[in-house]
């Protein structure tokens, strides 16, 4: 049985991952964690989740340390925001937990802090900018497609809900990093963020990135390789969260049994190249 600790426990994603895990026959939720002092602590977590008792309460992060030790967590998942992410994921593998991260919007230097958090300390770590089974199939076959279109002028367009913090979204950076290293161009001199004014003409090595934001938009992503006289778009549509859960209980299986001291993918965890 493996044994799970929720951060963000009653938001809508902590809510759906421990309503999906409690319906696994191998997983158990232990801890349920929340923002500082939250005014839930205390509460069920399964009734939060609104799925009914499941003998959890939620305590606030400051408490994060003495949770995981006393609950025995063998693995953390974090659908945060990154700031609280980076601590998190700090006290986490300080005590020998692995972790589970889908929180996005993380910087350069975070990033780096997370990779090294999880080497010093030698567990267990998948981290994704997007976890949706489907959605990783569609960066797998951008890597192959774009050496193929390498001529083509490639253009990344996302869509989310109108609460999303961050943009582009992480995904939308994850398939920008990918087409540039499949074509072996450098990210910080061809990313375009958007366009305004008179920008001059479109050099043919730049890959723009766009960011939508409307309604309650799950995550629509399309890469558009656009040549002379035709156009190929690439489209991967999330309709609901359920998607992301779906990954993260694969993640959760693999986690445990992923090689020590690095920071895995969902390639790894999916087996693909």
């Amino acid at each position: 049985m493996i044994k799970i600790a929720v951060t963000g426990a009653a938001g809508r994603m902590g809510s759906g991952i421990i309503k999906k895990i409690t319906e696994q026959d191998d997983m158990e939720v232990v801890a349920a964690i929340e923002i500082p002092n939250s005014p839930l602590a205390g509460k069920d977590a399964g009734i939060q989740a609104g799925i009914g008792e499941i003998g959890v309460e939620i305590v606030g992060s400051e408490k994060l340390e003495e949770t995981l030790k006393s609950s025995g967590a063998e693995v953390l998942v974090d659908f945060t925001i990154a700031p609280a992410a980076v601590e998190t994921i700090r006290i986490a593998t300080a005590c020998g937990v692995n972790v589970v991260v889908g929180t996005t919007g993380f910087t350069d230097e975070q990033m780096a802090l997370n990779i090294k958090n999880v080497k010093d300390n030698n567990v267990g770590a998948v981290i994704s900018s997007n976890m949706a089974i489907g959605v990783n199939v569609f960066f797998n076959t951008l890597k192959k497609l774009a050496p193929i279109l390498y001529d083509f002028d490639i253009e990344i367009i996302e869509a989310h809900h109108n609460q999303k913090k961050d943009a582009p979204s992480g995904t939308a950076m994850t398939a920008f990093e990918v087409l540039a290293d499949a074509l072996n161009r450098d990210p910080e001199e061809i990313g375009v963020f958007g366009r305004k004014g008179l920008v001059g003409k479109r050099t043919p090595e730049e890959i723009g990135v766009h960011a939508i934001r409307g309604g309650d938009i799950v995550g629509d992503h399309t890469v558009m390789f656009v040549g002379e006289g035709e156009r190929i778009e690439f489209k991967h549509q999330a309709h609901t969260r359920e998607v992301f859960i779906a990954g993260v209980i694969r993640a959760l299986r693999y986690v445990p049994t992923a090689q020590k001291g690095v920071v895995s993918s969902m390639n790894d965890v999916l087996g693909l190249e």
